[in-house]
């Protein structure tokens, strides 16, 4: 029996991972924190061997706990279960001790398939994030370096959020305009942010009008 802890700072999320994850004879839910702090004040009463963890959280973020756990609970795996996609964060938190990165887009059965492989002491990264890092590879490999107006690096989502941030919308009015929630829109931002190095929203539309991506309507 595999055993595994959940955290996140959305009960919603935990609830319905537990649900899911309880289908499986295998995999048993052990216990829930809401954020790495908590977590690691549980840990020792409530042993695990997966600790599924979110990495944009209050208190002690999804980075700060991998660390902490691989230096105090080095036999604890740790698979990443994030909405953020930016190669950074997932190099960071790799590099810093994660068995594996899942983005929360992922079906059942990959989120599943990341819990064996890293318990049998292999690396997982999730279809989607090996396919765009490829098709990164590709187009820096195949593609002649040409001049444009396109921020590289940025999703086609995260052209669509930072052309409406230039426009002076707030996050409520982008995620009604874009039909999401205004937390995606956030880790949208966050993404654009740590992507173009900005420290705030004022720099990061200084940089974006000097290099010409917003597009005038």
């Amino acid at each position: 029996m595999i055993r595994i802890f959940l955290v996140d700072d959305h009960a919603v999320l935990r609830h319905g991972l537990r649900a899911l994850l309880q289908q499986e004879p295998d995999l048993e839910v052990v216990g829930e924190a809401e954020n790495g702090q908590q977590l690691l004040e549980l840990l020792p009463t409530t042993p695990a061997d997966v600790v599924l963890l979110d990495l944009h959280m209050p208190v002690l973020d999804g980075l700060a706990t991998t660390q902490q756990l691989c230096q105090q609970f080095p036999q604890v795996h740790v698979l990443i279960l994030s909405m953020v996609e930016n190669e950074l964060s997932i190099g960071q938190v790799l590099t810093a001790g994660a068995s594996g990165y899942v983005l929360k887009s992922a079906d059942r059965r990959e989120i599943i398939g990341a819990i064996h492989t890293i318990v049998s002491g292999k690396q997982f990264l999730c279809s989607e994030l090996g396919l765009m890092m490829l098709h990164k590879v590709l187009n820096m490999t195949s593609t002649p370096a040409i001049v444009n107006k396109q921020p590289s690096g940025l999703s086609q989502r995260e052209r669509e959020v930072l052309q409406l941030v230039g426009e002076g919308l707030t996050t409520h009015q982008i995620a009604d305009k874009l039909f999401t929630s205004p937390r995606t829109i956030e880790t949208h931002r966050q993404n654009i942010m740590e992507k173009t190095g900005a420290k705030n929203t004022a720099a990061l539309i200084k940089i974006a009008m000097e290099k010409g991506w917003f597009t005038i309507a």
